[in-house]
């Protein structure tokens, strides 16, 4: 059994099975069906830009992902465009933080808190969902994890080691929050994490000193790109303000926190699973809830990170669970964590198959773009709302190969923009009424928003006054609608 397996060799296990484990899910369905939605929709044509364009378009739009888009540009390039391309990343990312948080539990809590916390991150609904995501929420995840590790191994050196050696991992840590930062400059939030592990073990005075230095160095470090990032926040207005309701998903996290947490019984001053993970999950939550109050940013990806907390929590009351039943069910007590854990998968299963079908996201830019390849006729214009509805060309371009996009002012690479530049609404009429055939790309019924904008609102009352509609299909989220010229 594993009680009997040298130490050596259980640290190996403690995080390679859990990074297995979590490529393993990752892997598994990782196209979706040959679907992507807007959102990576975005990454993906971005991606495809050279490297002055999207250094181009960053001082437009979208400059809090410069980063990860300029990473991506480098992966499709050595790699190409593709699904795997997109998201293994992501998945590689949370192996990645599973491993990590392996690492810590089995410091703080013994090889079965470390193992439990590791194999438990992975199957977190949160995570399963950003787990197969083109996006980079699971990178910071994986920043988070390494850079709690860094601060738990500084927290838990000998007395009496030399200062001098710390400064390495001190200096890892400083740059591991600012790249995370960088990638999502929220990710900072896990500073006054960590500050609150700081005051929980009592650190002395010189861990607070060095963790402020290296710490305020991240932030100054990404300083330029929050308040550069700000003048861009017509990005996030969409976020609907902060309501009670939104609280209940992380009210449920931290109340499963808190079980853990008590579960692994801490002491004041003691370095614990409870005095790194409590704090890792509540203060960003509760952090960007506070934010949210100025603007609202409340969207659960933003603190994706926190769910390393939760995780290290879950692995402590599993491993309290194993040393309650050790002595007097051995055996049991082996078969515990593999066993809940096993049971974890079944329970979640309907999550997990969820997760990754074409329905868990709100469209798909892929299969409408198969639609209007079978749809389309020589001639034919095309046109799109909202304008950001265009990412389905952007993407398969050779879909929309002899359509006239007769809205368009200026491209998106010309206009150093997500989704170009369109027409004023008369120009857009005008070359309406010069067409006798036009297709039509947008929302499918169910999750499509009333028209704000001029430009759109011209595009309808043309198309209503003048065209009547031969063809309509909904596939995945969107719509396309065939119209031709009455009379």
């Amino acid at each position: 059994m594993l009680c009997h397996i040298s130490a050596a060799r259980r640290g190996h296990l403690t995080w390679l099975v859990p990074f297995l484990w979590t490529v393993a899910l990752g892997l598994w369905g990782l196209s979706r069906q040959d679907s992507v939605w807007r959102d990576e929709a975005a990454t993906w044509q971005v991606a495809g830009r050279p490297a002055g364009e999207i250094w181009a378009m960053l001082g437009n739009v979208d400059a809090v992902h410069g980063l990860y888009y300029l990473l991506m540009h480098g992966l499709f390039g050595v790699f190409g465009a593709s699904t795997t391309t997109l998201r293994l990343p992501s998945v590689l990312a949370v192996a990645a933080a599973a491993a990590c948080v392996a690492l810590i539990g089995r410091r703080l809590a013994g090889f079965w808190a470390g193992l439990g916390a590791g194999l438990a991150l992975g199957l977190l609904p949160a995570v399963q969902f950003y787990l197969q995501e083109g996006r980079p929420y699971a990178l910071v995840a994986a920043g988070a994890g390494l850079s709690t590790l860094l601060l738990v191994s500084l927290l838990s050196r000998q007395p009496g080691r030399p200062g001098r050696r710390a400064w390495p991992r001190w200096t890892a840590y400083g740059i591991t929050v600012l790249v995370c930062a960088l990638l999502n400059w929220l990710s900072l939030l896990i500073l006054p994490a960590h500050a609150v592990t700081l005051w929980w073990v009592r650190a002395g005075r010189g861990g607070w000193l060095r963790w402020a230095a290296y710490g305020a160095g991240a932030v100054a470090g990404a300083l330029p790109l929050i308040l550069f990032s700000r003048g861009q926040s017509d990005q996030v207005s969409w976020i609907p303000p902060l309501t009670w309701h939104m609280l209940i998903g992380p009210g449920i996290l931290l109340a499963i926190g808190g079980l853990g947490a008590w579960a692994d019984r801490p002491d004041r001053a003691r370095l614990s699973a409870a005095a790194v993970g409590l704090p890792l999950l509540a203060v960003p939550q509760l952090g960007l809830a506070g934010l949210s109050l100025v603007q609202p940013l409340f969207l659960d990806r933003y603190v994706l990170f926190s769910m390393v907390g939760l995780a290290l929590l879950i692995g402590a009351a599993l491993g309290a669970a194993v040393r309650a039943c050790a002595p007097r069910f051995p055996t049991a007590a082996d078969l515990l964590v593999p066993g809940v854990v096993g049971v974890a998968a079944l329970a979640l299963l309907p999550v997990e198959l969820g997760k990754r079908a074409p329905a868990s996201r709100v469209d798909d830019v892929l299969a409408v773009a198969g639609e209007v390849a079978r749809l389309k006729r020589d001639g034919d214009a095309v046109l799109f709302v909202p304008a950001a509805r265009r990412d389905t060309a952007l993407v398969s371009p050779d879909a929309f190969t002899g359509l006239a996009d007769i809205a368009l002012a200026s491209t998106p690479v010309a206009s150093d923009t997500l989704k170009g530049e369109e027409s004023d609404p008369a120009g857009i009429r005008a070359a309406l009424l010069g067409q006798r055939r036009v297709l039509l790309v947008t929302d499918a019924a169910k999750v499509a928003k009333p028209a704000s904008a001029e430009r759109d609102k011209a595009k309808a009352a043309v198309l209503r006054e003048r065209f009547t509609v031969v063809e309509d299909r909904q596939v995945r989220g969107r719509r396309v609608t065939v119209y031709e010229r009455l009379g």
